[in-house]
């Protein structure tokens, strides 16, 4: 594809496509010309950097989420409703999480979510910096929990790379086991019936724990009140 039949918002799209199926780490202008049938360099046209390029792709991804409205539901719905759709984009893009461990995240998406996150904590009843703590408080529960998320993707390209990797994984995953044979609840849980599902987190952990933090919040609405 000749660089000026190119588009930005093709070459945005494309470089999530990659993202997902590649991660952070398999982003680069070389595989993004080969998706596209194009040099590398025609990128460079359109997009400044590699860092630039991440950062309309977050942007883009982020416009995804649901931004509920405040006057049909009440706070606490569209807090619930804005974490899980959070939680859900970053399990979808889990290069995302990567992301915020390696750039300055922002752009018109995050910002329109970030000011509604805000807005939906001050109709809860928080004012100033209370809104802020209540806001990111909830934002780094949901980006918390999508690491886990994040780190398996990871570790299933690594393991479907190479035989050598894999085998790293399962004699890591046998030390594990071994070492919490040696405490009492562990052992119970691994000798037990849910022992398969054991490594990961039991069912509705997320939302167990949203609800308790949004308990939380509504107890110190209810103190201050």
């Amino acid at each position: 594809m000749a660089r000026d039949t190119l588009t930005r918002d093709q070459i945005v799209s494309t470089a999530v496509e990659l993202l997902d199926a590649e991660g952070l780490e398999g982003l680069n202008m070389r595989a993004l010309g080969k998706r596209l049938d194009s040099a590398a360099t025609a990128m460079y046209w359109h997009v400044r950097s590699k860092d630039n390029l991440v950062l309309l792709a977050t942007d883009r991804v982020w416009r995804e989420l649901e931004l509920p409205d405040l006057d049909i539901v009440g706070w606490r719905a569209a807090a619930t409703i804005m974490a899980t759709d959070l939680y859900r984009m970053f399990t979808r893009h889990p290069w995302l999480v990567q992301a915020f461990a390696a750039h300055v995240v922002y752009g018109e998406g995050k910002a329109r979510h970030d000011d509604h996150s805000l807005a939906t904590y001050e109709a809860a009843g928080f004012t100033g910096g209370q809104a802020d703590q209540a806001a990111a408080a909830v934002f780094t529960y949901v980006l918390g929990n999508a690491a886990g998320a994040a780190a398996a993707a990871s570790l299933s390209r690594r393991t479907g790379a190479d035989h050598a990797t894999e085998q790293r994984l399962h004699d890591a995953m046998a030390e594990a086991h071994e070492i919490a044979m040696h405490y009492p609840r562990l052992r119970v849980r691994l000798d037990g019936p849910a022992a398969a599902g054991y490594a990961a987190s039991p069912d509705k952990t997320f939302e167990f724990g949203l609800q308790a933090l949004l308990d939380g919040l509504e107890r110190q609405l209810t103190r201050r009140g």
